[in-house]
């Protein structure tokens, strides 16, 4: 498939859908140190070619942040006590216009682990998260992640169309997912 970059937007933070973990799983906020886990999980669905790369970038994009993503970066734990998931209730400025948003940012679940029922109640959690500080959301992804697509598509977000290419990309999510996205008015 094709690999376009796309943006989704939620106006509002209200009646986010609520899924619960199945049995034998916990949801928990990052703890300092917990780096080495996010880069594991993002390297294992191919975000990052090594973990090295995935702890520079982390260091790079939340270094100077760590206090704050003890409220806001979530993991999923086995009944080990495993990270084998995680995403981020960020915050952004879609537009670079200086309106701060919230932002579901990297969300990635352990190859072993995708097809669990693990992914919604991620995106629940971190979208109850998002709504303690902000109004609004938005995300970005790629046609290539059409599964997540589905679920943020479910989770009431949109196709906000920056580029040119966007209308191509979303195009092919309505074929792929057999569902009518874009809206005409």
């Amino acid at each position: 498939m094709k690999h376009i970059p796309l943006n989704m937007l939620r106006k509002n933070l209200s009646d986010i859908p609520q899924f619960s973990l199945p049995d034998g799983y916990s949801i928990r906020f990052y703890e300092k140190g917990d780096e080495r886990h996010w880069a594991k999980i993002e390297t294992s669905v191919d975000e990052f070619k090594d973990e090295a790369a995935a702890l520079a970038y982390f260091e790079k994009e939340f270094g100077l942040f760590t206090d704050e993503m003890t409220k806001r970066c979530l993991f999923v734990e086995n009944e080990d006590g495993e990270e084998i998931a995680t995403t981020t209730a960020w915050h952004g400025d879609l537009r670079g216009d200086g309106e701060i948003s919230g932002r579901i940012h990297w969300v990635g679940v352990t190859p072993a682990y995708q097809g669990k029922k693990l992914a919604k109640p991620l995106m629940t959690a971190a979208m109850n998260t998002l709504a303690e500080y902000h109004s609004k959301a938005y995300l970005t992804t790629q046609t290539t992640s059409f599964q997540a697509i589905n679920m943020y598509l479910n989770y009431g977000f949109e196709p906000y169309l920056m580029e040119p290419t966007c209308e191509e990309g979303w195009r092919l999510m309505e074929q792929k997912l057999e569902r009518k996205i874009l809206k005409r008015y």
